[in-house]
């Protein structure tokens, strides 16, 4: 479930080594590095900084809607990151351990700023069933404008779900919801999202007087 992945963000460094998921987090860290970056070398911090600032910035993008908000998250991160990393046993991958900071840090803002109410009302007798993304033909500056269209919470579990691979129970515990609740605004939140993506920018249409 690609459809969802098409983001600018900050430029990366070098690239890493290849993703091994469709998350773009998905980012195998070898394990000197880490035990560098243990070691409180900066230049080891420095390199996962780069690997990782692009799919933490689009992560945080796509759930607070908005660029400073992103940013701050990216921040506070990696300052995270920094703080914690002697923490990390290896249970799970880095690249793991990372992006559930980054998704934390992401709905406490929008919980610190009340905008975490939102979603898309759901028939009781609709499906909730897993409805396809949309197709990737739209451009990152299209995606942005539909995402935005979408209550925050149908947003936020949406990318989770299709464009990170969370599974409805994990989201549903983030969201302190149910798995149902998780699978209905994947439902109706992609329809959604699909019409959003269909109808003209009346900014880039119609454009003579």
């Amino acid at each position: 479930m690609h459809s969802l992945q098409a983001t600018p963000a900050p430029a990366p460094g070098p690239p890493p080594a290849a993703p091994t998921s469709a998350s773009g987090f998905a980012i195998e860290v070898p394990g000197t590095l880490l035990q560098r970056a243990r070691a409180g070398e900066r230049a080891a911090f420095e390199q996962l900084y780069r690997w990782f600032e692009r799919p933490t910035f689009t992560l945080a993008l796509r759930i607070c809607g908005d660029r400073d908000t992103a940013a701050d998250v990216l921040q506070d991160t990696m300052l995270k990151m920094i703080d914690r990393i002697g923490d990390f046993r290896g249970a799970c991958p880095f690249w793991g351990w990372l992006r559930q900071i980054a998704v934390n840090e992401a709905l406490m803002r929008l919980r610190r700023g009340r905008r975490f109410e939102g979603h898309l009302d759901v028939d009781e007798h609709e499906p909730a069933g897993d409805t396809p993304p949309p197709s990737a033909a739209a451009d990152a500056a299209a995606l942005q404008r539909a995402l935005a269209g979408l209550p925050v919470i149908t947003r936020s579990v949406l990318w989770l779900y299709h464009a990170e691979g969370f599974t409805h129970e994990e989201i549903g515990t983030l969201m302190e919801r149910t798995p149902s609740f998780s699978k209905s605004q994947v439902s109706r939140g992609t329809r959604r999202l699909r019409e959003l993506l269909d109808t003209p920018n009346p900014t880039l249409t119609g454009a003579s007087p």
